[in-house]
């Protein structure tokens, strides 16, 4: 298999990439964290497509952090021979609240 740079245009499926993420919570009790994202390599659909699987812990603020475990949607193309894909859960609950992510994660090759 040929190498792919990330500018490089990709149709199809690329059986091994991860998607990279960095995105703020939803506001809580007064405050936010950050999330800085590494998704795992990709989960093959029913319907031919892949998900990806993630889990982690947001950036220590005001006093505490969260964990989460988290699914992305499917693969959205957005041209140039890539896609995305969408995300939307909630962390743990930690020092009597959750907090809500939803996003995109960056781009990375392939068109499936």
């Amino acid at each position: 298999m040929s190498k792919i740079g990330k500018d490089d245009f990709a149709a199809g499926f690329v059986p091994h990439h991860n998607h990279g993420s960095v995105d703020y919570t939803g506001m809580s009790v007064g405050h936010v964290h950050q999330c800085l994202d590494v998704t795992s390599p990709p989960i093959p659909t029913q319907d031919g497509g892949h998900i990806h699987y993630t889990e982690g812990y947001v950036l220590f603020e005001d006093g505490h952090t969260h964990h989460y475990r988290a699914y992305s949607g499917p693969a959205i193309p957005v041209g140039n021979g890539m896609h995305v894909h969408y995300y939307d859960f909630h962390t743990s609950e930690d020092d009597g609240h959750s907090h809500h992510v939803k996003g995109v994660d960056h781009p990375a090759p392939g068109t499936k």
